[in-house]
């Protein structure tokens, strides 16, 4: 066998100090090595153009390499100084909003002339819908207890009890939150010290990454906006339990937050896995309520600690109206016939379709049990009638349900980060509908399907962008096709 041919410039697991110089899709940051012997590629995620930054090579093949961010060493001149705590989840908080839509839309419209073959992808680009909120715009946030912690000052791990996110590219190590991310709510992240330092006091420990041991695991939150309500999830082993006393932490959440708890849930997860609910954990409600009410385009939606909700709400708002604008451009195709809404979720567009049209049947699928039940809950809930929800997988629901092929005009796709399969997209343009509604999180992916698409006929009419996530590389993508 011949032997695979190395680049000469870095092997795997080399950290390397590099100057990022482009930006491709998706946040990463691209570098060069230049030698004599040429130009050597480099992709970090989660840079900008202007910023030095220290990397672990994560793959070295022989004409680029990928990496993990390790540090920013210096910044861009793009970037200001904010006045909240640096976190993984934001990388591109530092950077003027206007500049992370330019980064955004130039990459996400480059992606469709080269993977989607659309070559006038900029005359069908209708508009970039920015987030309603830049900052704080999240309604739900997951912290960390780990017993190893970051010195952010000698740059090292420390064995301390943590409460706060996994330091970028080590699993095992957690950084405090001392304050406000502006991501979440202030007053929550304000205080994430001081719940830290109460369950610290209580002699138990947090949890260690590499020993797979420890009692405290998670804080999760999540937020109304409609209602400014919190509700609260602990999640423990169940080693150590009998020594917590959860109705006291309940009232001193009571005492930070006051009538903004909605009520706090206690959750056993003894799996060794990191994952914040255990598939074999318990879920106990300890105090108050265990769901919240959000309001989307006057529709309400009931919010459990495991519903599937859209993380930025206002958002969201701006990305359904996008999405129903587009549907019912042709009310003709919408009005006294049956709309697909296929990967549904809880059935928000729908439900918003069926609640501004005449006589519409909607049919939604998704192979989410849970969400199709938060669905029928939801429709119920807003008295919205005409809607019928399947728990099937896409692709076989349409082998099994031949009877809507031709008698489809309008379908709503809107797939997780995957795309849609192969064989899925085949059965869904072999329903022959006029027109098709994509709503993508992963825009690469729906560029590979509109390629597929444009052979079997149907044409990109218009695209929008929408940001669901200021300060990461995110982007919500709405595209038109008709026939």
């Amino acid at each position: 066998m011949p032997r695979r041919e190395r680049n000469k410039f870095v092997k795997r697991g080399q950290i390397i100090e590099i100057l990022i110089e482009d930006y491709a899709f998706g946040g990463k940051g691209i570098g060069r090595i230049r030698s004599e012997e040429g130009v050597f590629v480099v992709f970090v995620p989660n840079t900008l153009p202007g910023q030095l930054v220290k990397a672990r090579v994560d793959k070295s093949k022989k004409k680029y390499a990928e990496c993990k961010l390790i540090d920013v060493l210096k910044h861009s001149n793009d970037e200001v100084t904010i006045p909240y705590q640096d976190i993984p989840g934001a990388p591109y908080i530092q950077l003027p909003i206007d500049l992370q839509h330019k980064y955004k839309q130039e990459s996400t419209l480059s992606l469709f002339k080269r993977i989607g073959k659309v070559e006038n992808i900029e005359d069908l680009f209708d508009e970039f819908i920015a987030s309603p909120n830049v900052f704080h715009y999240r309604n739900k946030m997951e912290y960390g207890f780990s017993a190893i912690g970051y010195d952010r000052e000698n740059k090292t791990d420390v064995d301390e009890f943590t409460l706060g996110f996994k330091r970028r590219g080590v699993w095992w190590m957690g950084d405090n939150l001392e304050k406000d991310s502006g991501l979440f709510d202030k007053q929550v992240e304000d205080n994430i010290k001081n719940i830290r330092e109460y369950c610290k006091k209580t002699g138990l420990a947090p949890w260690h990454g590499p020993k797979k041991e420890g009692f405290f695991r998670y804080f999760v939150v999540r937020k109304s906006y409609k209602t400014n309500k919190l509700l609260f999830n602990l999640v423990t082993t169940s080693h150590d339990l009998s020594k917590f006393d959860l109705k006291e932490f309940a009232n001193y959440l009571v005492e930070l937050f006051g009538d903004r708890v909605a009520g706090l849930l206690h959750t056993i997860n003894d799996e060794t896995g990191d994952r914040t609910i255990a598939t074999s954990g318990s879920v106990k409600l300890v105090y108050g309520k265990d769901k919240i009410v959000e309001e989307l385009l006057g529709l309400n939606f009931e919010i459990s600690m495991k519903s599937f909700f859209q993380t930025n709400p206002k958002s969201a708002e701006k990305l359904y109206t996008k999405v129903v604008d587009y549907a019912l451009e042709n009310k003709d195709a919408i009005d006294n016939t049956v709309v697909m809404d296929l990967f549904c979720g809880t059935g928000t567009i729908g439900q918003i379709i069926a609640s501004k049209s005449n006589n519409t049947k909607i049919v939604g699928v998704d192979i989410v049990a849970s969400a199709i039940e938060d669905a029928k809950k939801n429709a119920e809930r807003n008295n919205i009638e005409g809607l019928q929800f399947y728990a099937a997988d896409v692709g076989k629901f349409l082998n099994e349900h031949p009877q809507y092929k031709n008698k489809i005009r309008t379908i709503i796709l809107d797939p997780a980060r995957a795309g849609i399969a192969p064989k899925t997209l085949k059965k869904i343009i072999n329903l022959n509908a006029d027109r098709m509604v994509y709503v993508s999180c992963n825009p690469a992916t729906q560029a590979r399907d509109t390629e597929e698409l444009m052979k079997n006929g149907y044409q990109l009419k218009k695209i929008s962008l929408v940001d669901q996530f200021p300060h990461t590389s995110h982007i919500e993508t709405v595209v038109l096709f008709e026939k």
